[in-house]
């Protein structure tokens, strides 16, 4: 008679956010073996790890800090331990929410999340010159879109810019010095020949001759808000309209026919 085996389980984790950017992670048991939290992060340049040393917790249990002040590259990151896959725990993500780093300094956000294969990951973001969206509210034909700086400060002859492929279409913007308004209609991004979806990428352009900014929501728990934050669509002549995000937490206008 031959015994059957079964597959050791999957590690597990918890995760804690703090307010200033960090996560601990907790993982069950200690295995001398692998004295690391791997973070991993595979992209066209192949294979990128930040190794996160483990410490005994108590309980069986082990502990890894990513300190706020060690960067992640922005992408998608895989957590192991050695070369098993971690799976998730409790996420503790409340500090993230509404969190508001320095006007003056780069923004680099790290959200633990379920990937959907079951394992646990970190989405991290860093960009030195950032436009974080707020809240985003609709009049007849179009959407009004307010937000606040990281990195620039706003100045004279500044706009905002929907593109797609090479259409740029320009609305100007007002606001302080760390925050932006602009209102955009939705009639000159469905312009004809719309023959399909038309995907506008929303830019903020700080001043007359700055670098734009690509305008994204990233400052919260939501790693992925493209089927969380769902805005009303505008049926105008021939053409569907209403905001959206990427998969990227990028802030688009969708135009359809």
């Amino acid at each position: 008679m031959t015994g059957s085996t079964t597959a050791p389980r999957a590690p597990r984790a918890d995760c804690v956010a703090d307010p200033a950017g960090g996560l601990t992670f907790h993982t069950t048991g200690h295995d001398p073996a692998a004295p690391d939290l791997v973070l991993r992060r595979t992209g066209p340049g192949g294979a990128e790890e930040v190794r996160l040393p483990l410490t005994p917790a108590g309980d069986g249990r082990s502990r890894a800090d990513l300190p706020p002040g060690l960067e992640l590259a922005e992408g998608r990151w895989d957590v192991l331990l050695g070369d098993r896959p971690v799976e998730p725990g409790v996420r503790d993500v409340r500090a993230l929410v509404d969190r508001r780093p320095e006007p003056s300094g780069p923004v680099a956000p790290r959200v633990p999340f379920p990937t959907p294969d079951g394992r646990l990951g970190v989405r991290a973001w860093l960009r030195p010159r950032h436009a974080e969206a707020g809240d985003i509210t609709f009049g007849d034909a179009g959407c009004t879109v307010t937000g606040v700086l990281y990195g620039v400060r706003l100045g004279a002859g500044a706009t905002a810019e929907a593109r797609s492929d090479d259409q740029v279409h320009e609305v100007p913007a007002e606001g302080g010095k760390d925050t932006f308004a602009f209102t955009l209609p939705y009639a000159p991004l469905a312009l004809p020949p719309l023959e399909g979806r038309r995907m506008w990428r929303l830019w903020l352009r700080p001043a007359a001759g700055a670098d734009a900014v690509r305008i994204a929501r990233v400052l919260d728990d939501v790693w992925d808000r493209r089927n969380v934050f769902v805005y009303p669509e505008h049926r105008g002549d021939g053409y569907r309209a209403a905001p959206c995000y990427t998969g990227e937490n990028e802030l688009c206008v969708r135009v359809t026919p």
